[in-house]
């Protein structure tokens, strides 16, 4: 007997030991985050192509209107539905000549362009250290030009070379200050515009989309470039690098929609308190959107009312523009201090994203005519959207526009450069 309750101690004491050990595993990521793109090279030059073109088209849409308030838009030119001339004082980040051609485009494009001989450069090899290292090669090159006896004695040719230079030497102190030391970089960093959290990073970050193989490589190579940007920003940075990448792979614009909120390898969602912000801008924009596109508008307490005068030129519905200019009113009160601020960027791009659903025109006609730092959020819109369509399926007489301009008024061929990145 007594050999028989040691067989059933040991029997329990056994059992025990054993289910100590049993554990629930973890889940895991979701499998498509390093699932890696394939695309025959017809088909990624006809992405790469389109998505160079949707945002020149985006960014040459704004450029007008660039900062402009949408009340101020519609005095000057009703509803923008298409190109207009880029009448306008030259800026270092805007178009580089006074009152440029229908189809002009500024720094967003030029980004654009910068990035592709950056690619070319270092062989898609995307780094901090040869990124900063080109951006200060670049502003080296500039400013080297200055000791030219012909610049010096042509005072338009000097105007020209000091406008290239205002552009980029925010970014060249930013850079050297990295090559530096991580004290001289922090300082530049926090000096960057102002110390203001500008979207500095959504001017490129969409080209590595096109390049990387995986969103999660698109996020964590866009994060790693993410230099010029502060707190949360960065995030936003990654995260259109997602969505462009995302772009070329699927024609779901939900999918794209999606996924920033299964893309997370730094833990913002973990952040106690305030949890991931550019996530919840995106849900509370699509929220927005479904909302009022439920609404039932009664034609007696709306229809008549002033302060939905529909612009000339809307193609809509006198409804269809009660709930736009209701979406727009939702993002003007939480505008910020500055157009240019990520978050500011990140939501409009997410609210026009899902109002357009897809569609082009509608989308960036909708980010275009709102105001704001337009220009800047519609190329972004762009990229997107032509990297999801490709070239074939942008509009016919805006893409002609937009190869002819850029190439010959401003020097910068889109078709070469989608060839080079396919090479």
């Amino acid at each position: 007997m007594k050999y028989s309750y040691i067989l059933i101690l040991i029997f329990i004491v056994g059992c025990k030991n054993k289910a100590e050990k049993f554990d629930i595993p973890a889940p895991t990521s979701s499998a498509y985050l390093a699932d890696k793109l394939k695309l025959e090279d017809s088909v990624y030059y006809d992405k790469v192509l389109g998505a160079l073109v949707g945002s020149a088209i985006g960014d040459a849409m704004g450029a007008s209107t660039e900062m402009w308030h949408r009340k101020d838009i519609q005095l000057s030119y009703g509803y923008i539905n298409g190109l207009t001339p880029a009448v306008r004082e030259q800026s270092p980040e805007g178009t580089w000549e006074h009152n440029l051609l229908a189809g002009a485009t500024t720094d967003d494009t030029r980004w654009k362009s910068l990035m592709v001989h950056y690619f070319k450069a270092n062989g898609n090899a995307i780094n901090p250290d040869n990124f900063t290292q080109f951006i200060i090669d670049y502003y080296s090159t500039i400013t080297r030009s200055l000791a030219n006896k012909d610049i010096q004695t042509n005072t338009d040719m000097l105007d020209t070379q000091i406008e290239k230079i205002d552009w980029v030497k925010e970014w060249a102190r930013v850079a050297m200050a990295y090559k530096k030391d991580n004290d001289s970089y922090l300082q530049a960093q926090n000096r960057f515009y102002g110390g203001e959290m500008s979207c500095a990073g959504q001017l490129y970050s969409p080209m590595i989309g096109l390049i990387t193989k995986s969103p999660l490589e698109a996020y964590q190579k866009a994060y790693d470039l993410s230099l010029f940007d502060i707190g949360y920003a960065k995030d936003i940075t990654a995260l259109v690098s997602v969505m462009t990448h995302m772009a070329m792979r699927t024609q779901e614009l939900d999918s794209i929609m999606n996924a920033p909120k299964f893309i997370d390898p730094i833990g913002y969602a973990d952040s106690r308190l305030v949890g991931r912000i550019p996530t919840t801008i995106l849900d509370v924009a699509q929220k927005n959107v479904r909302r009022i596109n439920e609404l039932i508008l009664i034609d007696s307490l709306l229809l008549n009312n002033t302060i939905f005068k529909v612009p000339t030129g809307y193609p809509g519905t006198k409804k269809d523009w009660i709930r736009q200019e209701m979406l727009y009113q939702l993002l003007e009160k939480d505008k910020r201090g500055i157009a240019f601020h990520s978050a500011e960027i990140w939501q409009i791009l997410v609210t026009g994203l899902e109002f357009g659903h897809g569609d082009f025109e509608k989308t960036i006609l909708f980010i275009v005519n709102y105001g704001r730092d337009n220009d800047t959020v519609a190329a972004v819109a762009g990229m997107i959207l032509g990297a999801k369509l490709g070239y074939k399926a942008l509009p016919q007489e805006l893409k002609k526009t937009i190869l002819k301009v850029n190439k010959e008024n401003l020097g910068i061929d889109l078709e070469a450069l989608a060839k080079e990145m396919v090479q």
